[in-house]
């Protein structure tokens, strides 16, 4: 499990090591300056060793100091910018033991930054407030020049706990090139735009694994959020049985020319593991739905009644509903229908918009529910959660699913898994793992469908959103650029050959 902090604690469990007597906050602060020495040389091993650090006045730019003296130890041409004086103890005893070496002030040429590696070492997680423009233009400036940027925990302007922008002014054109954090990511790293500006991430062992496993037990565990792990094999391979073993997905469809999103839906489901899969449409898209299913079980479905009577049959373990289901009265009916049945169900598109708008639908919303809502989704679901800037998308997920008391799932790039009782997890189809291709008509279809199919082989409803998130993104990393939606199903064997 890879944890992932807001600021608060990250403060938190240095505050524990620090109040132990096992370390102090020099010696952080120097472990930390360590790392990211160690994370430059890694990354760029032939590199000039030449380097201007940014220090700003607080920790984050007592770690510059740090910085700055450890490489000027083993040889490289260091210089300080440094617009502001230390002002914190920590800040101010490394800046002292910087001034042995060499100078620190305001005065910064273009032409120093040249091919150097530029320590941005200025604000880090305890950014409170807008960066002013002068900071930015350091380091604008600086990637106008051409030199590598390396931000010290996190890229100065960025808030690390909802990975917004707080400039005043235009932000930088261009990403970190290097982000070195300390013990574990934070929330900025991953959560958009924070998390497509950090560049390459490395995560510096400041020696505190100790107190981040007792952040769980403490008050602020219900914030605690986790990465999306890969998934287990032992969870995804079949074992001996017949089809009924494995599950068996109701995907309800809409009527005539309305079929396609069931459809994709469908297939990915059966590829997910299901035993058996049946897609329920009106009686006159039989025909169109037949003509593009084989494996796919057909059945007519008129109304609600009908609906009922199917759900009598207990071989039926999970429903999908809403890709291309419609918005009127006969697919409210079955919804509300889906939902007194109480059964593991997903619900995304059409069926996330009608219980928006019938509160005595999201009434009957159970913890066996997923809902899976894109940000416009989302706000029709929660307005004033969506209109509330302070809070991270990872907040929003986190209220969002206490007042479901079901699994939301928040889609994006930076997508959040969050359930009523647990800890929130965040997928981030960022840096090695992006998957730009995402981005077309079906694929929340796809995804819809991957997860009712992992709800029907028995798993958990965060696990089976978790999983099937990744194995949608893994699926579109196979195919890579001209993916459309009808292509991730058939990635999915591929992907799971390679869990083994």
């Amino acid at each position: 499990m890879i944890e992932i902090l807001t600021s608060a604690q990250m403060r938190a469990i240095e505050e524990t090591a620090i109040d132990s007597g096992q370390v102090t906050g020099l010696d952080l602060m120097e472990r930390a300056g360590a790392g990211v020495v160690n994370a430059i040389c890694a990354h760029w091993p032939d590199t000039a060793p030449r380097a201007v650090v940014f220090c700003g006045p607080g920790n984050n730019g007592g770690d510059g100091y740090v910085i700055a003296r450890l490489l000027a130890g083993r040889g490289w041409q260091v210089q300080v910018w440094a617009p502001l004086p230390a002002a914190t103890p920590d800040a101010v005893a490394n800046a002292a033991r910087w001034s042995a070496i060499g100078p620190a002030g305001p005065d910064l040429a273009a032409e120093a930054l040249q091919g150097a590696i530029v320590i941005d070492a200025i604000f880090g997680t305890g950014l409170a407030r807008p960066v002013g423009a002068s900071f930015l233009g350091a380091l604008a400036m600086a990637q106008q020049a051409g030199a590598k940027l390396v931000a010290v925990d996190i890229l100065t302007g960025l808030c690390a706990d909802t990975g917004q922008i707080r400039a005043e002014g235009a932000y930088l054109d261009r990403d970190a090139d290097l982000t070195v954090t300390f013990q574990a990511p934070k929330r900025g790293h991953v959560l958009l735009p924070g998390g497509s500006m950090t560049g390459a991430l490395h995560v510096a062992d400041i020696g505190l694994a100790a107190a981040l496993a007792g952040l769980s037990q403490g008050t602020r565990a219900d914030a605690l959020a986790v990465l999306v792990p890969v998934p287990s094999a032992a969870r995804l391979h079949k074992v001996a049985g017949h089809k009924f073993s494995h599950g068996h997905v109701l995907v309800l469809s809409g009527g005539v020319g309305r079929g396609g999103a069931a459809r994709l839906a469908a297939r990915a489901a059966l590829r997910a593991g299901a035993g058996l899969v049946t897609v329920a449409c009106p009686p006159a898209a039989l025909i169109e739905n037949a003509a593009r299913l084989d494996a796919v079980m057909l059945h007519p479905l008129a109304n609600a009644s009908a609906f009922a009577r199917m759900m009598e049959d207990s071989r039926i373990t999970a429903l999908c509903l809403g890709p291309g289901l419609g918005l009127g009265p006969r697919e409210a009916e079955l919804v509300e229908a889906a939902l007194r049945a109480r059964c593991p169900t997903l619900l995304d598109a059409d069926a996330l918009s009608l219980i928006a708008r019938d509160d005595a639908l999201r009434a009957l919303l159970h913890a066996d529910c997923v809902l899976t809502p894109h940000e416009g989704e989302f706000a029709r679901l929660w307005p004033r959660l969506a209109d509330d800037g302070a809070l991270s998308k990872c907040d929003r997920a986190v209220q969002a699913a206490r007042d479901a008391g079901a699994v939301v799932l928040l889609k994006g790039a930076d997508t959040v898994i969050s359930w009523p009782d647990g800890w929130p997890s965040i997928h981030a189809a960022l840096r090695e793992r992006s998957a730009p291709e995402l981005a077309t008509a079906g694929s929340g279809d796809v995804l819809a469908g991957l997860i009712a199919g992992l709800m029907a082989r028995g798993l958990p409803p965060a696990e089976a959103a978790a999983t099937g998130t990744w194995l949608h993104v893994e699926a579109a990393r196979q195919v890579g650029p001209g993916l459309i939606a009808e292509d991730l199903p058939d990635a999915l064997p591929a992907v799971l050959r390679g869990l083994r």
